[in-house]
């Protein structure tokens, strides 16, 4: 985070100096800002980099920094709007529409202004990555022989063993995909498994993402209420009846945004009912690396306990380790696999070799397991910090469950809270928040935020950001002229 700052610093300074050089004029050299400013030569190239890429400076190898020209008047914009009319066009006859709405990602995407805390992050953040033992493997990976040839288009051998072992079971190598992310996972599952204009059962709520999966490919999300127990059996029993779907998207473990965990009682009950409905049960283990030191023993995937082929298993290392360590896992058994790997192939060809035997090299290497029991204890160390401060600060907010494992909390809203409201105030205020309303595919039964603590610096960065969160509450949730 230093160096980060430095480059920051650096470039802010440069950027104020330009106006002292003219338009192709050269800069000085990096020595000699390195002597000036006294920082490392990686900041310099790093700052310089940055004002590149803003078209402030041209880096020509060899010869320097200048500052860029005037850029010449952009040409003329075209007129673009008869693509509102082919694009609706387009979709007339679907029966669903397949416009896509990134939105309820992007939240969790998109990165706050400067100094507003990230209670929004759906990622560790840097000081929790496994940075150095990221960069190691990578180096380890690139001097492997055949490291940057074409990998088998299923993934490799030993990385599709490797996640066959975590699932458990019966589970074989041959039997798992490799791919790039969970969300590709997901995308490449609902594809195979449902046709446009097909419904599909969701919890409810549920991950946005997947929605806007279902929703781009033209499926129908068909929610199913979830309870701290996670997936109700009997609501579950009934959506595949009315509706005729023959696909069901859970998370059993630490459930999205819930956090719930699916009850060992509903287990063999869920894939029951999905097997004598002749459906497939899509499982998101999404973040089974992140659970809490007091969790206890977790239960395996569902998948790890499925004879019949009903479950297609997604997992993920990104969850653990960095948005941009993109690998991760399908598996399913029977024919669907050769359809789930027709997709793959046509969508990606395949994961890139590199990042597949850098991902061997992580989780071979001694530094992988002591990184998952430091993340272990140091999210329950931050959601302890921040349900304690919620408790103190904000009463109001109903906390019905304290997952022990994911990165993140859900909150209830008091009755009649205008949860737009909220998410500006919050903004205002400094703190950046997840409304609930993307997480529901119908109309939801209450306000609710998601609030993670993995994504913010640590304990103290947590306590002020509650304490942020509460200054808007006051502004949103009392009427207007009431006391403090």
């Amino acid at each position: 985070m230093q160096e980060r700052s430095s480059v920051d610093e650096l470039a802010e300074q440069l950027r104020r100096e330009l106006d002292r050089y003219s338009p192709g004029g050269k800069l000085p050299s990096s020595r000699a800002l390195v002597d000036r400013f006294r920082v490392s030569p990686v900041t310099v190239s790093r700052a310089l980099a940055q004002l590149a890429a803003e078209g402030l400076v041209v880096t020509r190898p060899g010869a320097g920094a200048f500052r860029a020209r005037a850029r010449t008047a952009a040409t003329a914009t075209g007129d673009t709007s008869w693509q509102e009319v082919a694009l609706s066009a387009d979709g007339a006859a679907d029966l669903v529409p397949r416009s896509v709405d990134a939105s309820g990602v992007l939240v969790s995407l998109a990165a706050p202004p400067p100094g507003v805390i990230e209670f929004n992050g759906g990622y560790l953040h840097p000081s929790l990555q496994p940075e150095r033992a990221m960069s190691a493997a990578l180096a380890r990976a690139g001097r492997r022989p055949g490291a940057w040839g074409r990998p088998p288009t299923e993934g490799l051998p030993d990385l599709r063993e490797w996640f066959a072992r975590t699932i458990g079971g019966a589970v074989t190598a041959a039997e798992v995909l490799i791919t790039a992310g969970g969300q590709s996972a997901l995308t490449t599952a609902l594809r195979a498994l449902a046709p446009p204009g097909a419904p599909v059962l969701v919890e409810s709520p549920t991950y946005p993402g997947m929605l806007a999966i279902a929703r781009s490919a033209g499926l129908r999300p068909v929610p199913v209420p979830v309870d701290p127990d996670g997936v109700r059996p009997d609501l579950l029993a009934d959506a595949f009846r009315a509706t005729g779907a023959r696909v069901f998207v859970c998370q059993p473990l630490f459930q999205n945004p819930t956090g719930a965990v699916l009850a060992p009682e509903r287990r063999a009950e869920v894939l029951r009912i999905a097997r004598e409905a002749g459906a497939f049960v899509v499982e998101d283990d999404f973040v089974r690396r992140l659970v809490h030191e007091d969790a206890g023993p977790l239960p395996r995937p569902l998948a790890a306990d499925d004879p019949d082929g009903v479950v297609v298993h997604v997992s993920s290392l990104t969850k653990a380790t960095s948005p941009s360590f993109r690998v991760s896992a399908l598996a399913a058994r029977g024919p669907v696999l050769q359809r789930l790997r027709a997709i793959q192939i046509v969508d990606t060809f395949f994961v890139p070799r590199p990042l597949q035997e850098a991902a061997l090299e992580l989780v071979g290497s001694p530094a992988w397991p002591r990184h998952l029991r430091s993340i272990s204890a140091e999210l329950k160390s931050r959601r302890d910090t921040m349900t304690t401060a919620l408790r103190l600060e904000l009463p109001d907010l109903a906390l019905p469950h304290v997952p022990s494992g994911g990165y993140h909390l859900w909150l209830r809203l008091p009755d009649g809270t205008a949860e737009t409201a909220l998410t500006t105030a919050a903004l205002r205020a400094g703190v950046a928040i997840t409304p609930g309303r993307p997480y529901f595919s119908a109309e939801p039964p209450a306000g609710h935020l998601r609030l993670s603590f993995a994504a913010v610096a640590g304990p103290q960065e947590i306590q002020e950001g509650v304490r942020r969160l509460r200054t808007a509450c006051e502004e949103v949730l009392q009427p207007r002229g009431a006391g403090a």
